[in-house]
């Protein structure tokens, strides 16, 4: 199951984009050509495509207009069906995590109140540790047990955590990072874990607001169907240029969120918390169902394991939301290669878990997903091509009322959707092309992800070290 797709998933967003990024220029090329002027049409209409004073024709708005509604509206329609499906279902061999069959085989048993058990997996974490140790312990009420699963560390990550009363398990052994840590921890954990004894896992770079764990635990209170909350993470303060651009792109990643009422893209690693019914399913039927090895929960195989996870319990018919009230602060990158390495491990990492888990339809909303960043690559960076045609056809600028308004818009959406961040968000966002350079930044590590994986090519992710501890940032990096 793993290889079926895992080399030509890049191929195939690659070639889905861009088939549909030549029928879009052969189709405005088309438009209203005038035959007696071959000029106009010099190789596919590129010179009225590249260079054109006029707005597009009603025709073309109207048809642009209905593609978009339609691939909205279907897309929305075929998430909602799934959705039903899944909830539904009383197949517990196909939906083992379906909240009927969860409801149905808890139906009228008091399983006690709901305890929260956190692992928090750190590797030489002496640094950052402390502060979240704090934020779960300024929980109301606090977490039932903290245990930090210390994965071959070298500082004094063991001491600290010891120190601000948490428990400690040192991993034996483990070559498989984060992942590896967790499933050993885990196999020790579950077995003794009732029904309402949440496991929450938290990164060791990750603070909790007020009121976390108390909205997460009040959901699964109200809900016995649900199998696992996340959270919504912020940016840390800091960092300068980059740390706002980076702040902006998860403010409005929280806003979506909310917009969808929590329903979860990705079960965040800066916390999420799960019914151990769920994780006991998943490491069931790992080999199976789902990729990996049988008994594990984490899947070591995955470079981003927090979006492998989420698929397999979407696979086996979980119920998931990330509420607005469950925010957290999570660490930024400090630099361009940093990011770099994070955004390219992010990137690669989901396109190799669709190629293990295939098109169903499960997966079916991320590899839309992974489409249309694999358009907007073209889009945005055509975009930079023909402003650059357009100045240098020019003899002066020139302004257009149709690309003025259409700009507008544009403007304000990015304005009201980092609204919430203060002044700084709110002049970076207003500004426009520092955000669109920003994003042509994350679209060049989406392709170099797409070339790797398409190629073949081994990760080797590189470690940095910071003040006061010595961390592997890309490797833990939320």
């Amino acid at each position: 199951m793993r290889h079926g797709l895992e080399r030509l998933v890049g191929l195939i967003i690659l070639g889905l984009t861009a088939v549909a990024a030549v029928l879009l220029w052969l189709a405005v090329a088309r438009e209203d050509v005038n035959a007696d002027d071959e000029r106009h049409g010099v190789v596919l209409g590129a010179w009225r495509v590249l260079y054109d004073t006029h707005a597009p024709s009603l025709r073309v708005l109207e048809i642009a207009v209905a593609v978009s509604l339609l691939c909205g509206a279907g897309l929305a329609l075929l998430e909602y069906r799934v959705l039903r499906r899944t909830r539904r279902s009383l197949n517990a061999h196909q939906d083992p995590l379906s909240p009927r069959v969860m409801m149905s085989e808890t139906r009228g048993v008091f399983h006690g109140e709901v305890t929260v058990t956190v692992l928090v997996p750190a590797h030489n974490e002496e640094a950052s540790l402390p502060a979240t140790l704090s934020s779960l312990a300024q929980q109301v009420p606090p977490p039932d047990r903290v245990i930090v699963v210390a994965d071959n560390c070298t500082d004094r990550t063991v001491d600290v955590a010891r120190a601000h009363g948490a428990e400690v398990r040192e991993s034996v052994r483990n070559t498989h990072k984060k992942g590896g840590a967790l499933n050993q921890a885990l196999r020790h954990l579950l077995p003794h874990q009732g029904e309402n004894d949440v496991v929450m896992v938290m990164d060791a770079d990750t603070m909790l607001d007020q009121g976390f764990l108390a909205s997460a635990v009040r959901r699964f209170t109200e809900d016995r169907g649900l199998s696992a909350v996340g959270g919504v993470f912020y940016g840390e303060e800091g960092h300068g240029l980059i740390g706002q651009f980076q702040r902006n792109e998860y403010l409005r990643y929280g806003r979506e969120i909310k917009r969808r009422r929590g329903k979860v893209f990705v079960l965040t690693g800066t916390a999420s918390l799960f019914r151990p019914r769920a994780l006991r399913a998943v490491a069931e039927h790992r080999g199976s169902a789902i990729p990996g090895i049988r008994g594990d929960v984490y899947d070591t195989a995955a470079l981003t394991e927090d979006n492998e996870l989420t698929i397999a319990l979407k696979s086996l018919g979980a119920l998931m939301v990330s509420p607005s009230e469950c925010t957290v602060v999570t660490e930024l990158m400090p630099s361009w290669g940093l990011l770099w390495n994070q955004r390219l491990r992010w990137q690669r990492g989901a396109l190799e878990n669709l190629g293990a888990y295939g098109v169903t339809t499960a997966t079916f909303r991320y590899w839309a997903q992974q489409l249309a960043i694999g358009y907007g690559v073209f889009a945005l960076w055509g975009y930079f091509v023909l402003l650059g045609v357009m100045l240098l056809a020019s003899d002066h600028w020139v302004w257009f009322t149709f690309w003025l308004g259409l700009g507008t818009v544009f403007l304000l959406e990015r304005l009201v959707t980092a609204w919430k961040g203060g002044w700084p968000a709110r002049l970076l966002a207003i500004t426009i092309f520092p955000e669109l350079f920003f994003d042509a930044f994350l679209q060049l590590c989406y392709v170099k992800g797409v070339l790797d994986i398409s190629l073949g090519r081994k990760a080797r992710w590189t470690h940095v070290d910071h003040p006061g501890a010595r961390r592997d940032v890309t490797a833990d990096a939320s």
